[in-house]
């Protein structure tokens, strides 16, 4: 079942949170919880019920896995992971392990394995669980408030990943379980503007990001004009997509009166790669941070260890994002940008010039930044690497720079001079003028200007801040801040009424076979 769905908006949300306040209402919180629980199986299992036993087999397993890990066993603990990250390697990268074979020599008989939904999300979110229970952190393990950690809907398919100790004790409130108008309206208002996100921008970038490297994978060449639409129009769709899916379960659990974590931080605005990351899809960065780069030693062993482990955390993460090495080639691309990054501080700090540039020091920075990023993009985006080299060869202009046809009587005063300086002007199938570049010029002055939604309802806080050192996010100015209001009740009523009107196709998420 989709965010972006009608019968999701119309029918099962509704009927959802009903049933849960109902509940709640008559004192049963055990029923509330249960029938929450029940809600977010049928949501699972509406695409595949057959997945709905795995995640069930997967539930009981590290429940009472957890329980035993918490006595102390390191043995234990290391099985626990390895049965988690077995089953997450065979249902993800089996098919991948047998093409990888075939290519050296090697011929397995496989059948294809179809990959379970969130398996991704969910296998992380029990590990750390594990991992916490060893270390003492859990003291209580209720089995009800297990299933629901692991299941809970609003951030089961893509995140963000939860801990277990920052969720549960939520459920202990018996203020979660009554009724409550200005958490509703808070969580309404969220989840519509994350559709907006979606349906509006997502979608709407889809249709020139899709083409462009659909060419590219068909040997078509593509002017330098293309490749930049192409890079660009996915840079935005996948944040917009993810950014707005991240709202919408923020706005959807909210409903509940539970705050789950922040996964974005207006990221495009950062000003290098180590602040991006930092921005950018916050929990798993979290999750990568806490059980995988730290326990590999982090920045404790030396210098050069700190940058082999940036580099082994960003691949590993690359890999976790799919089954290709063009997503491994992403993760190696960032972990190379932050080591570059790392150093380039460290060797500002030692001749004095940390936090010097000024204005123009910042626009060129975050301009690195962004050019950077969208680089990277253009390798997790492609189907092979060699498509990625030949969008990336386009954007550095191989092929030259032309423009659309139409231009040259438009141009007509200008167009011989043009013309000299090595400009050409012909017919291009995926570059058509003046739409594509309004609507991604658009797009960028939201990412780079305009407060993010977790600002514009910075009153009410609707989401667990995870931010690096417990920085706050700048409110923006008081017109701009959410609070119960008929202004505010207009635009959420224009947003939702344009964004469902919008929802003509239902379109997965990115993120969506994670």
């Amino acid at each position: 079942m989709l965010f972006n769905s009608y019968f999701f908006i119309l029918m099962f949300l509704p009927v959802a949170v009903a049933g849960f306040f109902l509940l709640g209402r008559s004192g049963r919180a055990t029923w509330a919880l249960l029938w929450l629980i029940g809600a977010s199986l049928l949501f699972y299992g509406w695409w595949n019920p057959w997945f709905v036993a795995l995640l069930i087999g997967s539930i009981l397993f590290n429940y009472c896995w957890g329980i035993a890990v918490g006595r102390g066993s390191k043995i234990l603990l290391a099985v626990g992971i390895a049965a988690n990250l077995g089953l997450l390697g065979y249902f993800k990268y089996a098919n991948f392990f047998v093409e990888n074979l075939e290519v050296v020599g090697c011929s397995i008989e496989l059948s294809p394995v179809v990959l379970p939904l969130a398996i991704s999300f969910y296998t992380f979110q029990q590990i750390s669980y594990l991992v916490d229970a060893y270390h003492g952190k859990i003291t209580g393990h209720d089995f009800l408030h297990y299933c629901l950690f692991v299941t809970f809907f609003p951030r089961l398919m893509q995140g963000p990943i939860v801990y277990y100790n920052e969720f549960t004790p939520q459920f202990a409130e018996k203020e979660v379980f009554r009724f409550n108008p200005r958490m509703v309206a808070a969580g309404i208002t969220v989840f519509f503007f994350g559709l907006f996100k979606k349906v509006i921008f997502a979608d709407g970038l889809a249709t020139y990001a899709t083409p462009v490297f659909e060419a590219a994978r068909h040997g078509y060449v593509l002017s330098l004009m293309e490749a930049w639409e192409g890079a660009l129009a996915y840079t935005l769709q996948i944040y917009f997509d993810f950014s707005g899916y991240s709202d919408m379960a923020i706005g959807l659990a909210f409903l509940f009166g539970i705050r789950i974590p922040l996964n974005f931080n207006s990221p495009y605005q950062s000003l290098n790669v180590i602040d991006f990351w930092r921005r950018w899809h916050m929990s798993l960065s979290r999750f990568l941070r806490d059980y995988l780069y730290i326990p590999l030693g982090g920045n404790r062993k030396g210098e050069a260890m700190r940058f082999v482990n940036i580099m082994i955390t960003m691949l590993l993460g690359g890999l976790w994002h799919g089954a290709a090495w063009t997503f491994v080639l992403w993760g190696g691309l960032h972990g190379l940008f932050l080591i570059i990054n790392h150093g380039w501080v460290k060797i500002k700090r030692r001749f004095g010039y940390e936090g010097k540039g000024g204005r123009i020091g910042r626009f060129f920075s975050g301009a690195l930044t962004f050019l950077a990023v969208t680089v990277a993009w253009v390798f997790f985006r492609a189907d092979s690497a060699a498509t990625a080299f030949r969008i990336i060869g386009s954007m550095a202009g191989q092929n030259g720079f032309a423009l659309p046809e139409k231009y040259l009587d438009k141009f007509a005063v200008l167009a011989v001079p043009l013309q000299a300086w090595g400009v050409d002007f012909h017919s291009m199938h995926y570059f058509k003028g003046s739409n594509e570049v309004v609507y991604i010029l658009m797009a960028l002055l939201v990412v780079w200007l305009a407060p993010n939604v977790q600002q514009i309802m910075d009153l009410c806080m609707p989401y667990l801040n995870i931010m690096a050192k417990g920085k706050k996010l700048a409110p923006p100015p008081a017109w701009l801040t959410w609070r119960p209001s008929y202004l505010w009740a207009i635009v959420l009523v224009l947003c939702a009424v344009v964004a469902v009107l919008s929802m003509g196709r239902v379109s997965e998420f990115l993120y969506f076979q994670f």
